[in-house]
């Protein structure tokens, strides 16, 4: 009997202490709207993650970094909301055909805070394919109000958080992801080792953050290959890219290697 415990217990340590296996799934690109084709190129990637950049600017809600980019004149509904409701209903009530795939938009707000994410809230409300898909989720980053009124805006729109900052009970609720800017942590290039206080200190984080039930991302990571391993063995959720083709294949040679 002690001998079949034993076995037990082995094979279920076993099983828990698999590597998870990435895909696309856990690709972020990263300023997105940067890209060729905005969206569509990560969208046909099957990317978890993308992100775009508002601007609140004469009460319309524009992709640009800067006020310099606002003459562009590229709103959100026009080159992210309204494609991704086209995928939505295409896809009957999922973004993806792949029913078990999900799809983040991160708003990441350069204007003030609160009057930009109400104009968010209002103009999402035009789309109900988006704010009632629970495999859809518009997460606000960059500019945000503080975190103790975050259960005051809809729950249509949730937070990204710091990983290295305390939260409230109430804000946590409304958090579902954790980031932080890779630099702060460290000066290394993507060749070599981490420091091995740096990694330590991360994954000591990151294990808390997905102790508390949250997905976690490193921005400002050197974005190549050997980088790309390193936050794998940390255990980020999702990893920062720029160069989305080239993280595609990465994870696809990943992926094969787990299989």
């Amino acid at each position: 009997m002690r001998k079949l415990l034993l076995l037990v217990a082995f094979s279920y340590t076993a099983a828990f202490a698999q590597p998870k296996t990435y895909s696309t799934a856990n690709a972020h690109s990263h300023n997105d709207y940067q890209q060729s084709a905005p969206l569509f190129s990560a969208y046909n990637l099957q990317f978890g993650s993308v992100e775009a950049d508002v601007i609140l600017a004469n009460d319309e809600l524009l992709v640009a970094h800067t006020e310099r980019d606002v003459p562009q004149h590229r709103t959100l509904e026009e080159l992210y909301l309204k494609p991704i409701q086209g995928y939505i209903q295409a896809n009957k009530g999922y973004p993806y055909a792949d029913t078990s795939r999900k799809l983040i938009l991160m708003l990441d707000i350069k204007s003030e805070a609160i009057p930009t994410l109400n104009k968010i809230v209002d103009i999402l409300q035009k789309y109900p394919e988006l704010i009632h898909t629970p495999k859809f989720k518009v997460l606000i980053s960059g500019n945000k109000p503080d975190p103790s009124s975050y259960i005051s805006f809809p729950s249509f729109v949730v937070f990204d958080g710091l990983l290295s900052t305390r939260y409230s009970k109430d804000a946590l609720s409304r958090i579902i992801m954790l980031s932080d800017n890779f630099v702060t942590y460290s000066t290394w290039k993507g060749t070599g080792p981490i420091p091995e206080n740096v990694f330590e200190k991360l994954q000591k984080l990151i294990t808390k953050a997905h102790g508390l039930g949250k997905e976690v991302r490193l921005w400002n990571v050197p974005d190549f290959d050997d980088a790309w391993s390193k936050v794998i063995e940390l255990g980020v959720d999702y990893i920062d890219s720029d160069s989305i083709k080239a993280l595609a294949q990465f994870l696809k040679k990943q992926s094969g290697k787990a299989s």
